[in-house]
């Protein structure tokens, strides 16, 4: 059974023979619907009798019109994107549908915003491109910069430009429902993730990411737990109950999982790849009640029998380290993320998140 390698720095990725297999069992159909919605005004207000006083004038926030698909609201002194959001969408998180549709930022007193009810554009697609989530891997962080550990100073320069320049972080599911075309994201959408399980983690990562209130995944390879530099199942819980981690395997003792032991026969790498992904799954879910979600393959290499052990458990993605952006159109068990690297300024971390891919002219 031949690896499909990931890693771009070591092997040639989607070249692979099982690579194309792979990739060919999911086919991606594009849909573009036009969504049509009409905006229906209210009747008229029956005429008062003469002796009756008048009426008194509506309030500034009252809804001038609604129909299945819009509300048209005049804002109020008060009200803010986030406001208007938690009202009429239920979710303070869907105020960049009222900014996009409006083309504002911000909300002004007795202005008219017309409130979207359903996501106009699932897919990320538009006449000139479609958008992608990049995916961000980190994976220990220390006060010498190396080729996989990143300092505290540079942690919290990355994140505080993503906070000041638009991005929203997001979950992991959130992306799935983006895959799945059932879910519109905001223009500029990221993810964070975080490898292994170094301590640094929760000493250096977390207090920066509880500042910003972005949340990550930590990809957790079991046996590492107990290392003198390893998070504490103390530290992950805390982490797990903020609201803003959540830990996801990344093997029980990081193999390659796609790689065979010198003279190991098929049903002995079988079962020991049965292993590398149950066996973290069952600890994660016993120590910390997280249910696994996606997977992270050790290397960034994955080949069909590992996929098939994760359908078969219920891991509804994978993710490898092939740098780029994931797009509607990405297989959920191949997706890319893109290695976050010490030794490089913050251009090259800029260069990371491209969140938009422009169609060629024809």
């Amino acid at each position: 059974m031949s690896p499909i390698h990931t890693d771009l720095r070591t092997s040639p990725g989607w070249r692979s023979a099982a690579g194309g297999a792979i990739a060919r069992r999911w086919v991606a159909s594009l849909a573009v619907l036009a969504l049509a919605a009409g905006c229906a005004t209210p009747p008229p207000a029956p005429s008062l009798p003469p002796s009756a006083p008048p009426a008194a004038p509506a309030p500034p926030s009252a809804v001038v019109a609604r129909s299945d698909n819009f509300v048209i609201v005049t804002a109020d002194n008060g009200d803010s994107l986030d406001t208007l959001a938690r009202r009429y969408l239920g979710d303070a998180g869907k105020a960049w549908w009222i900014a996009q549709f409006n083309a504002v930022t911000t909300v002004r007193a007795g202005e008219t915003l017309v409130i979207p009810l359903h996501p106009r554009n699932p897919l990320g697609v538009v006449a000139t491109g479609y958008q992608t989530v990049p995916i961000l891997c980190y994976h220990r962080f220390g006060s010498r910069p190396g080729k996989l550990s990143v300092t505290p100073q540079a942690f919290a320069q990355q994140m505080d430009f993503l906070a000041r320049n638009g991005y929203t972080v997001i979950t992991l599911e959130r992306l799935h429902g983006f895959l799945a075309g059932k879910e519109a994201l905001p223009p500029k959408s990221v993810v964070v993730t975080i490898d292994d399980g170094y301590r640094s983690t929760f000493e250096i990562a977390y207090p920066v990411l509880k500042k910003h209130r972005f949340p990550a995944t930590v990809f957790l390879y079991t046996d590492f737990v107990g290392a003198s530099d390893a998070l504490t199942w103390a530290q992950m819980k805390e982490m797990v109950d903020s609201g803003l981690v959540t830990i996801q395997p990344h093997s029980k003792t990081h193999a390659n999982l796609a790689q065979r032991l010198p003279g190991e026969a098929d049903a002995r790498y079988r079962e020991r790849i049965r292993r590398e992904i149950t066996v973290p799954i069952g600890v994660i879910k016993e120590r910390l009640g997280e249910s696994s979600f996606t997977y992270a393959y050790p290397y960034g290499d994955v080949n069909e029998y590992v996929v098939d052990v994760l359908v078969k458990d219920d891991v509804a993605q994978g993710v490898t380290v092939t740098a780029g952006g994931n797009a509607f159109y990405a297989y959920p068990y191949m997706l890319r993320r893109s290695m976050i690297f010490g030794n490089e300024d913050l251009d090259a971390f800029k260069s990371r998140l491209a969140t938009f891919a422009r169609m060629p002219r024809p």
